[in-house]
């Protein structure tokens, strides 16, 4: 992913809420994955906010869950992170090149 990419997602995840959240429980939960991997899916750039109680820091989380996940990491930045990952079946966001 270029840094055009990455910028112009930043842009659009900047309009939208946080979606979900990482807690005590933390990435272990297959649940969590499968709701992460649905949400991408579903909206394919997604906000998630690292909880201080949840042992991760923003960028171990943002690995981690790229990895589990298959997406893109597009931001770690204080305790929110973004990602994206094309949806398979109906691509809404349209990547500049």
């Amino acid at each position: 992913m270029t840094g055009k990419q990455r910028a112009y997602l930043r842009k659009l995840a900047n309009k939208t809420d946080t979606n979900y959240q990482i807690g005590k429980d933390g990435l272990d939960s297959e649940n969590f994955i499968a709701l992460i991997n649905d949400a991408l899916e579903a909206n394919e750039l997604i906000k998630i906010h690292v909880l201080e109680n949840s042992g991760y820091t923003a960028k171990s989380a943002i690995d981690l869950l790229c990895e589990y996940t298959g997406a893109e990491p597009v931001q770690a930045i204080g305790r929110r992170i973004i990602i994206y990952k094309k949806s398979a079946k109906k691509p809404k966001i349209e990547l500049p090149l």
